[in-house]
């Protein structure tokens, strides 16, 4: 019998562990992949997760293994601003920064840290029953294991939700997202920036993660996309730069999704289980929060254990505390993403973003940094 079960070795799940192993609980994270190894593209960690990483004395190893980003702008086609968050006033007091990192480097480092005697790979789930007070679950290379307490941190079609609470619905934005990783030279002036420019129906964003490494995205609306022989011929007319990053990309390292979210479900636990990250508000990736919300999810849980080991409590109380603000994630991403793909009137819109201060980008980008306990 496992005392608790974590279901997906994810960015979530392995920050879960961390935290539940601060509170010297026993638990094991069940991951489908059948090892952490570099797949995958760059993810940028906010503020908010930084500040998280710093509690558990990996902020530092993360800044080393990743790329600090002072600043995010939003330009044109051309890379001619729009808009700039300049995040040094938000760093100086949160003691915290951006940092572009490999997602598969962040998973290491967090997985290292919990210790792989922790962690069983090439576990796939496949069913999960409630039997009285227990949890039985089987996964697809023929183990079956009993839990008190599970964790969801399965992803946007988690399994758990789909066969304990038959909710969730997913919504396609109709966009869609290349990601990129490429060795490339950029100049200075983007060394410790975020960059994402909008364009008709498409936009492209790029950043730099170590010295030579790129980590880019470009979006197409499903009804703009052109099936040329490269992708880059979906952006001529942008800055030569961007296309230049395109083409310096290998195919291998390009990976294809479309972009999605979850609609918002009412109900994040029952007895004894309780879904975090994706498995219970999944996000559009407009904001950079994805990742940083299943974080925050796992650092309340932390802090609600500080008073508390009843978990069925614990579990209301952090459906209370993160509803609001999660809700605002969803919500403002989505709104983000049809705002940055339209496809006419784009003058105007850049015209009218141009006018908003930077106060209020600073102070819209503060509500999503800022920890609420």
């Amino acid at each position: 019998m496992n005392k608790i079960s974590i279901i997906g070795g994810g960015i979530g799940g392995l920050t879960l562990g961390n935290i539940l192993k601060q509170h010297h609980l026993d638990f094991t994270i069940y991951e489908s992949a059948p090892e952490i190894k570099p797949v995958g593209s760059g993810i940028m960690m906010a503020i908010n997760a930084m500040q998280i990483f710093d509690q558990l004395d990996l902020k530092e190893k993360i800044e080393l293994a990743g790329n600090k980003i002072h600043g995010i702008s939003i330009t044109d086609e051309k890379l001619k601003l729009i808009s700039k968050t300049n995040v040094l006033a938000l760093e100086k007091k949160y003691n915290s920064c951006n940092v572009a990192i490999h997602r598969a480097e962040l998973q290491r480092i967090l997985a290292e840290n919990i210790g792989f005697e922790n962690i069983k790979l090439n576990h796939s789930l496949t069913t999960i029953k409630k039997e009285e007070e227990n949890y039985t679950l089987n996964f697809e290379n023929g183990d079956e294991v009993k839990s008190e307490i599970v964790f969801g941190a399965d992803g946007i079609h988690s399994k758990i939700r789909n066969q304990i609470f038959g909710a969730g619905m997913i919504r396609n934005t109709q966009q869609l997202c290349w990601r990129g990783l490429t060795e490339f030279d950029l100049p200075e002036n983007f060394h410790h920036e975020a960059i994402e420019t909008w364009g008709k129906g498409k936009r492209f964003g790029f950043v730099r993660m170590t010295a030579r490494k790129i980590y880019w995205y470009a979006v197409i609306n499903k009804g703009k996309y052109k099936r040329y022989h490269s992708l880059a011929e979906n952006f001529y007319g942008f800055h030569p730069l961007i296309l230049e990053i395109i083409d310096s990309t290998l195919q291998e390292n390009i990976f294809l999704n479309d972009i999605i979210d979850l609609s918002p479900i009412p109900k994040w636990h029952t007895k004894n289980l309780c879904l975090i990250g994706d498995a219970a508000h999944a996000t559009t990736p407009n904001l950079g929060q994805g990742a940083c919300q299943a974080i925050e999810d796992a650092y309340i849980i932390g802090k609600l254990l500080e008073n508390d080991r009843n978990f069925n409590h614990i579990f209301e109380k952090f459906q209370q505390i993160r509803r609001k603000k999660v809700d605002h994630v969803v919500k403002t991403s989505w709104k983000i993403g049809q705002i940055s793909q339209w496809g006419k009137g784009n003058s105007l819109r850049n015209f009218m973003f141009r006018l908003i201060p930077e106060k209020v980008n600073q102070k819209m980008v503060e509500k999503v940094i800022r920890l609420e306990i």
